[in-house]
């Protein structure tokens, strides 16, 4: 199990590694170096070239027309809208035509795909890749470093999902694709069924601060809808739900699975019993009761747990609700899949903290917790005090 553990610690390190490549908004600044993790490491050092982009994103998804009120703020100088959706690989050919993807019968990897206008991404990459984003507009596609060395593909393979195919033309650092998996242009991801705007890119007038960003930006918001806005170099990668690991980063640590979506139980996944009983394991923990979880993530739970009792906190845990769960994210089908199904996350004191809900935990049970390397919840654009996932590997393990 400790074997297990180091393993997804080196492989992190190595993800996060990668972020040293640029975008066109972030340069060398020593002095703007932040930490990647709460009492984590550090992030690779940026800083905003001129002028500085921002990022933006709403829970669940900007909503209709956002695209066309952000272009016409004054204020904003160039932005770009980013879609954002699951599409199922039922195949996958190398270069040399050589089949590398081949899920079971009747089960597909889900892949997280991102969808831009090229011309209007191209001033948010650096100059050696604006030229690859015509190929965008011609039906290919980009694949992102971590998915590329996820599936052993290059240049020149074929992704299928069903009956749709996308020729692979490059493979870019992943903060250039925000860790999404593919990056196609906008129509090609509508033949995809990539559909849901995400999140935006924003260069803005002058030198505003996120606060007044964040101000200039509900203008264009429904009243009362939250938005998260991040400045160049704090956080790894610009795309929406920055504070989790992206979906790329669970499959090299924690496995990729085959899956459908559930046909009898909307907002459920049907995942490949294979994967399931190599990766997934129920075990008994002080405090929890029996816990159905990622192998992998056992020695940090219970090292969390453990230090609870040692400090005497063991009436902080109440309740507990569960870990592995087959389904999408708030069980809605266009969403991202939860973090839930690969099994690295916990519902903790459900009662007391419903999901968008102030949250009701105990702040020493959270300062555990996160020092075995979860992130709470509680601190998310809309809460979910409930929830405790993996974030980093723990120095305790």
């Amino acid at each position: 199990m400790r074997r297990a553990l180091a393993v997804v610690a080196s492989s992190l390190v190595g993800l996060l590694g990668g972020a040293g490549a640029t975008l066109a908004l972030q340069a060398d600044d020593p002095a703007l170096q932040v930490p990647a993790f709460p009492g984590g490491g550090a992030l690779p050092v940026t800083s905003p070239a001129e002028p500085g982009t921002f990022l933006a994103w709403t829970p669940g998804g900007l909503p209709n027309g956002f695209r066309a009120r952000l272009a016409a703020l004054e204020g904003v100088r160039r932005a770009v809208v980013v879609k954002s959706d699951v599409v199922w690989l039922t195949r996958s050919l190398s270069s040399a035509g050589e089949v590398v993807d081949d899920p079971p019968t009747g089960l597909a990897f889900p892949l997280e795909v991102a969808a831009v206008h090229p011309v209007e991404y191209e001033p948010f990459v650096t100059p050696a890749e604006r030229g690859v984003l015509a190929d965008l507009a011609n039906g290919f596609g980009i694949l992102g470093e971590s998915s590329a060395r996820l599936r052993g593909l290059g240049p020149g393979a074929v992704l299928e999902f069903g009956d749709a195919t996308v020729e692979v033309v490059a493979v870019w650092p992943d903060e250039l694709v925000g860790a999404h998996e593919l990056l196609v242009a906008r129509d090609r991801g509508r033949t995809l069924g990539v559909t849901h705007d995400r999140y935006a890119l924003v260069q803005p007038e002058g030198e505003p601060t996120e606060r007044r960003l964040a101000m200039l930006l509900r203008s264009a918001l429904p009243p009362g809808s939250p938005v998260q806005v991040r400045s160049p170099g704090e956080t790894p990668y610009f795309r929406q739900g920055d504070a989790v690991l992206p979906p790329v980063e669970l499959k090299a640590l924690f496995g990729e699975f085959a899956a459908r979506p559930a046909p009898d139980r909307p907002g459920y996944l049907e995942i490949d019993p294979a994967w399931e009983e190599t990766h997934i394991a129920t075990e008994r923990v002080p405090l929890l009761g029996h816990v159905t979880c990622n192998v992998a993530l056992f020695p940090q739970i219970r090292g969390a747990v453990r230090e609870l009792i040692e400090l005497g906190l063991q009436d902080t845990v109440d309740s507990f609700s569960g870990c592995y769960a087959r389904r999408f994210a708030n069980r809605d089908p266009e969403q991202a899949i939860s973090h839930h199904t690969w099994g690295v996350a916990l519902d903790i004191n459900v009662e007391r903290n419903p999901f968008g809900a102030p949250p009701d935990q105990d702040p020493r049970m959270v300062e555990v917790f996160e020092r075995w390397g979860f992130i709470w919840g509680g601190t998310f654009v809309r809460p979910d005090g409930m929830h405790f996932e993996y974030h980093r590997p723990s120095a305790g393990t």
